[in-house]
């Protein structure tokens, strides 16, 4: 039988282009919930409202598209009989971009408004980076954490990085 080596699903990183700082991010395990029709969570999970982080110690609840959270940080709560539970964390790549030119850069690839009053810290979003599907995640003012699909690692490193040169030339200008 063959021996499986776990391998780095990004490579390259960290990344400093400019004022911008490309990372590998780590959020250990990655649990999809996703709440069975008419069933409430209430009584053992605040679920989040569309584009909501919640925040419990070091667990946090991601709002991650159309009835659908990711918890991250910590174990999921019984959820048997209300919710369908997966482990995720394999099929995601997660990265953070930060510095004074994190919100300029995504603005050259994401249609969303991503300035700080229409998009602030604890929000979540599903959106495309260039034609990549992501999901955004505003942790402070000028940073973010970036999900896409494992098996788009590089084509998320390779747009970030570009958009990171444009930037930085253009302020060099």
């Amino acid at each position: 039988m063959a021996d499986l080596i776990a391998t780095p699903a990004v490579t390259g990183l960290p990344l400093t282009i400019g004022r911008a700082v490309l990372a590998a991010f780590d959020t250990g395990p990655v649990i999809a919930i996703a709440p069975y029709p008419g069933r409430d969570l209430s009584a053992v999970l605040h679920f989040p409202a569309p584009g909501q982080v919640i925040t419990d110690g070091a667990r946090r609840l991601i709002w991650a598209g159309r009835e659908t959270a990711f918890l991250t940080g910590g174990p999921a709560p019984d959820l048997g009989g209300l919710a369908a539970v997966t482990d995720q964390s394999d099929g995601w790549v997660w990265v953070t971009l930060e510095g004074r030119d994190a919100t300029a850069v995504l603005a050259r690839l994401c249609p969303l408004d991503l300035r700080a009053s229409a998009f602030p810290v604890g929000t979540s979003a599903k959106s495309v980076l260039q034609h990549l599907s992501v999901l955004l995640v505003r942790t402070a003012e000028d940073a973010f954490q970036i999900a896409a699909f494992r098996s788009m690692a590089g084509t998320l490193v390779h747009d970030l990085s570009g958009a990171m040169k444009a930037v930085a030339a253009r302020a060099a200008l």
